[in-house]
C-alpha cells in the first residue's frame, strides 16, 4: 500500500486558499475516487472537495475553521500500488498533449493576461470578532457587500454545526434589514433602510406604494444581475442583427438519433450542443467577434470558450462556460451541456465552471420566444439568442421550380458591441451560423 497526499485543490483562476468547513469523512473510512471528502468555502462559493484517489482516509492535517493555500496537502490517503502505476501512466499519456497545449496557450498569454486584468476596488473591512468565532469567506464578503458591523454579525444565531453562521443565515439578516411596508389602514408608514442604496446608476422615480402592494427584496443574484445587465448597457452600444433560418435536416437528424443517445448514454440529446458547434465554426471564420475591448485596446481571444445562459429555480440566470467548445464533436459538446446545466440548477458550479467565456448563446426559444435582444456579458463583444423552432409553410427553390413546403424555422437574433464590432461583421456572422445549421450533414454520427 502506497500513501499520497490530498492537496487543496484550485476553484478559481483569483482563488488562492480555501477555508475547511467540514470534513465529510473520518479517519479510517473508505473512500471512492470523487467521493466528497470536505466542504470548503472561498468567498465566492461553498463547495464540496472531491478525492482524486480510492483508498482509506488515514489522516487529516488541515483542521475545520483553517485557511489553507491552494496546492497544500490537507489529508494523507492510503491507496493501492497498483492505483498509483495507473495514475502514472494516464500522466505519461497526457504529458506530450498537455505540453503541446502549454506551448500554444503560451502565445496567446500577453492576450490573456491583458484581458483578464481588472480594477481591484478595496473593499471595507470587518473589525475583528471580539467573541474570536469563525466565519466562513462567503458570510465575510456578504457581510461586507451589505454593510453589516461584526457587533451585529456576532449576535446573530447561526443554524450551522455548532452554531455556524451559513449562507442561509447571512441572507436572511440582510432580508430582514431590508424596507418593509406596515399597516393596512390609511397613513402607511414605510421603515427606512440605513444601509446605502445599491447604485444602479441614476436613481429612478420613486415607485409609490399603496396597501395591495407586496414589497419583494432583490437577493444577491438578482442585484448582481441588475448591476451587471445596466453596467453592460452603459459600457456597450448595442445592436441587434436578426437572421432567419431553416432547421429542418437539424431537426430530423435529432428526432432519428435521440432515442439511441439516450438509451447508449442515459442522456438527453438536445439542440444546444449543434447550435454550440455551428457558433464556434462561424467564429473561426470570424474571430474578430471573439474579442474583448480594454480601453482603446482590442484583445484577440486565442480559445473559443462559449458561455451558456441557464435558468435556476428561482427564475435567475446563471452562465456556465464550455472551454475550447470548437475542439469539441457533437457528443462531447452534449455531454459538456447536460453537466453544467444540471451542475448549475443544482447550485453545484464551480467559480471556475463559470469564467473565461469569449462569447455568450441564450435560449430564448425554451421560453416560447421566437427572438429577443440580449445584453452581452461584459466583456465580450458578441451574444446570440436563439428562439423557438416552428414549423412555417416556406417556399422551397429546386432545379425542377418552386413548391411550398413545410419547413422548421428559427430566428437568430446576434446582438454585439458596435463599438467595435460594425453592422457588416455582426451581421455576416450570425448569417454563418445559420449557414452551418441549415448546411448541417444529415449522414453523420452522433
Amino acid at each position: 500500500m502506497a500513501q499520497v497526499e490530498m492537496v487543496m485543490p484550485k476553484m478559481g483562476e483569483s482563488i488562492m486558499e480555501g477555508t475547511i468547513l467540514s470534513w465529510l469523512k473520518k479517519v479510517g473510512e473508505n473512500i471512492e475516487e470523487d467521493e466528497s471528502v470536505l466542504e470548503v468555502a472561498t468567498d465566492k462559493v461553498d463547495t464540496e472537495v472531491p478525492s482524486t484517489y480510492s483508498g482509506v482516509l488515514q489522516e487529516i492535517l488541515a483542521n475545520e475553521g483553517d485557511v489553507v493555500e491552494v496546492g497544500k496537502p490537507i489529508a494523507i490517503i492510503e491507496v493501492d500500488d497498483n492505483e498509483i502505476a495507473a495514475k502514472a501512466n494516464e500522466s505519461e499519456e497526457l504529458e506530450e498533449a498537455a505540453v503541446a497545449e502549454a506551448e500554444e496557450l503560451l502565445t496567446t498569454a500577453v492576450d490573456k493576461h491583458s484581458a483578464s486584468t481588472t480594477q481591484v476596488v478595496p473593499q471595507p473591512i470587518l473589525e475583528k470578532s471580539t467573541s474570536g468565532r469563525f466565519y466562513s469567506p462567503l458570510v465575510m464578503t456578504i457581510a461586507r457587500e451589505e454593510g453589516i458591523p461584526m457587533k451585529e454579525l456576532d449576535a446573530l444565531q447561526g443554524t450551522g454545526k455548532e452554531g455556524r453562521v451559513t449562507k442561509k443565515d447571512i441572507l436572511a439578516l440582510v432580508r430582514s434589514k431590508s424596507p418593509k411596508v406596515f399597516g393596512t389602514e390609511p397613513g402607511i408608514t414605510q421603515e427606512k433602510s440605513t444601509k446605502p442604496k445599491a447604485k444602479f446608476g441614476v436613481q429612478p422615480t420613486p415607485a409609490i406604494f399603496t396597501g395591495e402592494d407586496e414589497i419583494i427584496v432583490m437577493d444577491r443574484m438578482r442585484k448582481m444581475i441588475a448591476e451587471r445587465m445596466l453596467s453592460s448597457v452603459q459600457t456597450a452600444p448595442h445592436v441587434t442583427s436578426f437572421v432567419e433560418a431553416d432547421l429542418t435536416d437539424v431537426v430530423n437528424w435529432r428526432n432519428k438519433h435521440k432515442r439511441a443517445f439516450m438509451e447508449e448514454h442515459g442522456q438527453p440529446l438536445t439542440f444546444t450542443p449543434i447550435f454550440i458547434e455551428a457558433v464556434a465554426n462561424a467564429i473561426r471564420d470570424y474571430p474578430m467577434i471573439n474579442v474583448q475591448v480594454d480601453g482603446d485596446k482590442i484583445i484577440k481571444k486565442g480559445n473559443i470558450n462559449i458561455g451558456m445562459a441557464v435558468a435556476l429555480p428561482s427564475g435567475n440566470l446563471i452562465v456556465p462556460v464550455i472551454k475550447n467548445a470548437d475542439r469539441l464533436s457533437i457528443k462531447e459538446l452534449s455531454y459538456a451541456v447536460n453537466d453544467l446545466a444540471k451542475r448549475g440548477r443544482d447550485n453545484k458550479l464551480t467559480p471556475d465552471d463559470l469564467n473565461d467565456g469569449t462569447y455568450t448563446i441564450s435560449n430564448v426559444g425554451s421560453f416560447g420566444n421566437v427572438m429577443g435582444t440580449p445584453i452581452l456579458v461584459q466583456p465580450q463583444v458578441g451574444i446570440l439568442a436563439l428562439g423557438t423552432i416552428v414549423k412555417k409553410a416556406s417556399v422551397i427553390e429546386t432545379p425542377k421550380g418552386d413548391f411550398i413546403g413545410i419547413r422548421h424555422k428559427m430566428f437568430l437574433s446576434h446582438s454585439y458591441d458596435h463599438r467595435v464590432v460594425d453592422g457588416a461583421l455582426g451581421g455576416m456572422f450570425v448569417r454563418r451560423v445559420a449557414d452551418y445549421l441549415e448546411q448541417f450533414d444529415t449522414e453523420r454520427s452522433v
